[in-house]
């Protein structure tokens, strides 16, 4: 494994048991990360990045849910052979999570500066009087004023509570923050303050992201490479130039068309045809093939596997069964 790379997925796969039957989530994902990165995971409702990123934590719950295998590796050692002690010295020390949505990640309860001082004090050899003054700091990094530190969560905005939000994810100064869509319920203004924020904090604190997102343009904005998920799978993984300029899976391409062009006057915008798989159906070659209109007769009895088109963009589509090249991992 690299010394450069944080963390390692491989050949990672989880269901949920429900009355429907199983729910295939995720299905032999594999993706990495390397130190100060911010990688991109795009993909439809329901394809599976909220389970994968719950998978990185160890919260997914059980029942329903089970990891069925695969390896997830955090500097090199597998998380998903820790305790739940170990696990728990491990998130928000080195393993932040922000969720979807801030008006439910807060205690309603609790003042803000208290719920930034809880996690400080899990973590840290401090008092209680230092905790509280790094909290104060947090705040203010995140552009709250000291004076709100003792209000609580009903008494800011949206966009504020986020900023809380990421003020306590960045508390214990982890290695890798997971952001789950964190603009998903902000206004289009307050969208934007808040990833200019993220983004300024992670330089300024040398932290490696993976943001959970559907909107194409924010990852442009802010991330270094992109993993496009599809039923459960990393269907195309590549840095972000290289994605944007030289899309390869037929389901990225039309992700791409189905973007609004500023300089072309369409009536209309190009969609992809039919819809995702049940979830619960077990599909015998590649999930995309029912709506791919480069489909092939192996697609449908097959399951394509990873072909890599460099050291830095892989494709798992069987157009690229000839084009793939040898790469040392």
């Amino acid at each position: 494994m690299s010394n450069d790379r944080l963390l390692e997925i491989k050949n990672l796969n989880v269901i949920y048991k429900t009355n429907d039957g199983i729910v295939y989530a995720v299905n032999d994902l594999n993706l990495e990360v390397n130190n100060k990165e911010t990688l991109g995971f795009v993909g439809e409702t329901g394809a599976g990045k909220t389970t994968t990123a719950m998978s990185i934590m160890r919260l997914i719950p059980s029942p329903p849910g089970k990891i069925l295998s695969g390896e997830i590796l955090f500097e090199g050692s597998d998380l998903l052979k820790k305790s739940q002690k170990e696990m728990r010295s491990i998130l928000g020390q080195d393993i932040s999570m922000i969720f979807q949505n801030p008006m439910t990640s807060l205690n309603p309860v609790m003042k803000v500066s208290d719920q930034i001082v809880e996690m400080i004090l899990l973590h840290k050899n401090i008092d209680k009087n230092a905790a509280q003054e790094e909290a104060c700091k947090l705040l203010e990094m995140v552009g709250m004023k000291r004076e709100r530190v003792n209000d609580y969560p009903h008494q800011f905005s949206g966009g504020m509570k986020q900023r809380v939000v990421i003020a306590m994810a960045l508390a214990c100064s982890p290695k890798l923050i997971i952001a789950d869509e964190p603009t998903t319920a902000l206004d289009v203004t307050i969208q934007a303050q808040v990833m200019d924020l993220m983004r300024e904090l992670k330089d300024k604190f040398g932290t490696s992201m993976i943001l959970i997102t559907h909107d194409l343009g924010i990852v442009a904005e802010i991330c270094d490479k992109v993993a496009i998920m599809y039923s459960g799978s990393v269907v195309e993984y590549a840095t972000k130039d290289k994605l944007y300029n030289n899309p390869c899976h037929p389901y990225t391409i039309g992700l791409f068309n189905s973007i609004p062009k500023l300089d072309s006057d369409e009536e209309y915008l190009e969609e992809i045809g039919g819809l995702p798989p049940d979830p619960t159906e077990v599909i015998e070659g590649c999930s995309f093939s029912a709506r791919c209109s480069k489909c092939m007769e192996k697609c449908k009895i097959s399951k394509p596997g990873i072909y890599y088109l460099d050291k830095e963009h892989y494709v798992r589509c069987f157009l690229f069964d000839n084009e793939q090249i040898e790469v040392q991992k």
